[in-house]
C-alpha cells in the first residue's frame, strides 16, 4: 500500500511541474533590439561625425580620431573578448566607446545608458570597470612622480617661467567626489559638506598635469590626515624623492628649500608652502599670498578642466568605493594623455566644481615660518612683479 501511495504521488508531482513550466514565461537570452546594436548604438552617429564634422566628433568623445584609436590599440589587447557559438561578443572599440563617451563623459547611470548603446546594465557596469582597469594599466607611465633632481628641476624651471614662483615643485591639492553611501558603512564616509565621498588628492606641474594622485580615501578623514597617509608624505619625510638641496633664490645668497604650494587645507613644512592666515596681513604678506595663490591656481584650473571633460565626477556616483577609486583613477590618466591639446579646454571649465578641502587651523613650526619668510622677503625684493 505504501509503495502504491509513493508512486501516486511522484506522478502528482510530475504532473505539477509540468503545469507550472507550461504556466512560465519564457525568459529571453537577449532582448530583440539588443540584437540590432550595429543599427541603433551611438557608433551609427560615431561614423557620420568622422565623416561629416570632425570637430563634433572631437567634442562627442573628448578626443581626436587618431588620439582614439591610439587608445583603442592600447588597451584592446586587455578588453577584447572571443566570439562564441551563442552570441557575437562585443568589439573592444564598443567597450572603450562606452567607457568613455557614455559613462564618463555624461555620468549617466548604466540604466539610462543601455538605450544609447544596445548593452544591458549588468553587462555595462563590467564593460566599464574592465576597461578602467585597462586604461590604467595602459598608460601607467603618464603619471609618474620625478625621479631625479634634474627632473624636479625641469618642473621647477618650469613654474618659474610660466607663474613666476622659483623653486617650486608642484601644486598640491584635494577634491572630495560624491558617492551613495555604501551599504552598513555608518558615517566612515560622511565629510564635511554633509555628503559621502572618496578622497582625490593631486600635486600637478606648471601645464596642468598630474604628477601624484591618490585616491580612495574615506571623506571623513582630515585633510591633513589624507596627506599624511599618501606614500608621497612618507617619502618626502624619510626623504627619498630625489629632491635638489637647498639653494638661494635668483638674487639672494640664502639657501631655500624646493617646494609645493597648496591652500590653507595643508600644513605649513619646510617643503610645503601656504598663504599667510588672512586676519591683519601686511602688504608684503598679501604680496606672497598673491603670488602663491597665483601659481597654486593651476591645480584648480586642472581640477576644472578634469571635471569639465569628465562629467563623471559632478555626479553622485553609485558605485562601491572600490569601483568609484578606478573610475576616478582612469580619469586622471585620460586627463594626462590628452594633455596635448587640454589648453583648449581651459576656457570651458565647469563652474560647478568639486567638492574643495576644508580650511583649517594647524600649528607650523618655526622653520616652516621662517622658509615662508623668506619667500614673502623675494617675492617683495628680487622676486617683485609690477
Amino acid at each position: 500500500m505504501s509503495k502504491r501511495k509513493a508512486c501516486i504521488a511522484i506522478l502528482l508531482a510530475l504532473a505539477s511541474e509540468e503545469v507550472d513550466d507550461k504556466n512560465k514565461k519564457r525568459r529571453l537570452w537577449m532582448k530583440e533590439w539588443y540584437k540590432k546594436r550595429c543599427e541603433l548604438s551611438h557608433q551609427c552617429l560615431l561614423n557620420e561625425l568622422l565623416v561629416s564634422s570632425p570637430e563634433d566628433y572631437r567634442n562627442y568623445l573628448r578626443m581626436d580620431h587618431d588620439t582614439f584609436m591610439n587608445l583603442l590599440t592600447m588597451v584592446s589587447p586587455i578588453i577584447k573578448k572571443k566570439t562564441t557559438q551563442l552570441r557575437d561578443a562585443i568589439p573592444a572599440s564598443q567597450r572603450l566607446l562606452c567607457t568613455l563617451r557614455l559613462f564618463l563623459a555624461t555620468g549617466d547611470s548604466f540604466e539610462d545608458l543601455k538605450f544609447a548603446c544596445c548593452i544591458s546594465p549588468q553587462c555595462l557596469g563590467n564593460i566599464v570597470i574592465e576597461t578602467c582597469d585597462a586604461i590604467v594599466s595602459s598608460l601607467k607611465d603618464v603619471i609618474k612622480i620625478p625621479e631625479s633632481e634634474e627632473e624636479w628641476m625641469s618642473v621647477s624651471e618650469e613654474f618659474d617661467r610660466k607663474w613666476d614662483f622659483p623653486h617650486c615643485l608642484g601644486a598640491i591639492d584635494g577634491k572630495h567626489v560624491k558617492i551613495t553611501k555604501p551599504y552598513n558603512s555608518g558615517s566612515y564616509y560622511y565629510n564635511y559638506k554633509g555628503t559621502f565621498s572618496v578622497v582625490l588628492m593631486a600635486i600637478v606641474n606648471a601645464k596642468c598635469q598630474f604628477l601624484m594622485v591618490h585616491i580612495g580615501t574615506n571623506g571623513r578623514v582630515s585633510d591633513r590626515g589624507v596627506y599624511g597617509n599618501t606614500r608621497f608624505s612618507q617619502d618626502l619625510t624619510e626623504d627619498k624623492l630625489h629632491i635638489p638641496a637647498p639653494s638661494p633664490l635668483p638674487g639672494t645668497t640664502d639657501p631655500v628649500p624646493y617646494v609645493l604650494i597648496g591652500d590653507d587645507a595643508f600644513p605649513l613644512l619646510e617643503n610645503i608652502m601656504k598663504p599667510y592666515s588672512h586676519a591683519n596681513l601686511t602688504k608684503e604678506q598679501q604680496i606672497y599670498n598673491y603670488r602663491v595663490s597665483r601659481a597654486r591656481n593651476v591645480v584648480e584650473r586642472t581640477f576644472g578642466m578634469l571635471s569639465s571633460r569628465f562629467r563623471i565626477l559632478h555626479s553622485t556616483i553609485n558605485l562601491s568605493p572600490t569601483k568609484v577609486s578606478k573610475i576616478i583613477l582612469a580619469c586622471c590618466y585620460l586627463h594626462n594623455y590628452m594633455s596635448g591639446d587640454g589648453e583648449q579646454y581651459v576656457e570651458s571649465i565647469s563652474r560647478r566644481q568639486l567638492i574643495p578641502f576644508e580650511p583649517t587651523v594647524q600649528q607650523s613650526s618655526l622653520s616652516a615660518k621662517d622658509v615662508r619668510n623668506k619667500y614673502c622677503q623675494y617675492f617683495n625684493g628680487p622676486g617683485w612683479m609690477p
